[in-house]
């Protein structure tokens, strides 16, 4: 059977699209680089680098790319939906066997995955989902399952009403930094964390403002949280990177975070692992980037017609300040 080709977007931004297209004639009339027993190419649009979480993603993407001997064509849409529609026509014009990414926001991805069917061409969802009813636009989903997570934060909340009652008043009032607004993981965890807390009457959401999954959002929606607020007991940050923004502007405040204000985070990416091992963050619900060889196996199964599963989840766990603080020495993220 024929190699077939990966093709993932070539440029760091948008504006190096122009030089991706100057490898191949303008009408994308090459032969594929696989149909001459070239090596298999892989089109990847990467959300951006609001994270350290996003970062370990892209190098875990490059690594096993290059491992497995893909040709990755790569392409950072800077947090912009546009930047990676664009991208993946720029992959279709260019004749590409296999097209992934991690789409921006869950909505608005017919239109382009339905060119790039048309074309022949299969799509890989990696960490983030789309919201479509013909699930025959993409192949699989590669990635966590966002809902559990925001569960298992809840629950932590739940299992520890008693200690998450800073104020002893009997009410366990929450602050929530979302992520990006219709981003997959913002909408899941939000949803998981809400239905979770709701077996104990006395953990209430009081405030909740997209951060959009950046340390700086995270800082200066606490910020604010803290003035508008009284009485926080605990905060939900929808990844560590807020949460870390956030501690900022809690010891700022003259508190105490971890003590003064529990805080749940979901990641476990170093920075965050080493504010729980300093007894800053509480607990961190895992959600793995690694997801590198796992795609490439993927991709490799689905160009050579192998039946994949429409969702293939990622094994994941969570911490306390005891497991962090052993797990960080070996801690590849």
């Amino acid at each position: 059977m024929l190699k077939k080709t990966l093709i993932a977007a070539t440029a760091i931004t948008l504006s190096a699209f122009a030089l991706t297209a100057c490898g191949s004639d303008s009408d994308g009339g090459d032969d594929k680089a696989s149909d001459a027993g070239g090596p298999i190419t892989m089109g990847f649009a990467q959300v951006g680098a609001e994270s350290g979480w996003r970062t370990a993603n892209t190098k875990s993407i490059q690594d096993s790319a290059k491992d497995a001997g893909v040709d990755l064509k790569f392409t950072d849409a800077q947090g912009k939906q546009e930047n990676q529609i664009q991208a993946i026509r720029s992959y279709i014009q260019q004749k590409v066997d296999v097209i992934a990414f991690s789409p921006v926001v869950e909505t608005g991805w017919d239109a382009v995955l339905q060119e790039a069917k048309a074309a022949n061409i299969p799509v890989i969802l990696t960490d983030r989902a789309v919201d479509s009813k013909d699930t025959s636009l993409y192949k699989t989903f590669l990635g966590s399952d966002f809902v559990v997570e925001g569960q298992k934060a809840g629950q932590w909340v739940v299992d520890n009403a008693a200690d998450a009652d800073v104020n002893g008043d009997g009410k366990i009032n929450v602050v929530q930094l979302e992520g990006t607004t219709g981003a997959a993981p913002a909408i899941d965890r939000g949803e998981g964390f809400a239905d979770t807390i709701k077996a104990d009457p006395s953990i209430k959401v009081v405030a909740s403002q997209t951060g959009d999954f950046t340390r700086d959002g995270g800082k200066q929606v606490m910020e604010s949280f803290l003035q508008s607020q009284d009485g926080i007991d605990v905060l939900f940050a929808q990844n560590d990177d807020m949460g870390l923004g956030a501690i900022e502007a809690i010891e700022a405040a003259g508190l105490t975070p971890g003590k003064d204000i529990k805080i749940i985070t979901v990641d476990a990416v170093h920075d965050g692992m080493q504010a729980l091992s300093d007894g800053k963050i509480n607990f961190i619900v895992e959600c793995s980037p690694l997801l590198g060889p796992q795609l490439m196996d993927v991709a490799e199964k689905v160009l050579a017609g192998d039946k994949v599963d429409p969702r293939i989840l990622t094994k994941e766990t969570t911490f306390n300040q005891e497991q962090a603080t052993a797990a960080l020495p070996d801690r590849q993220y």
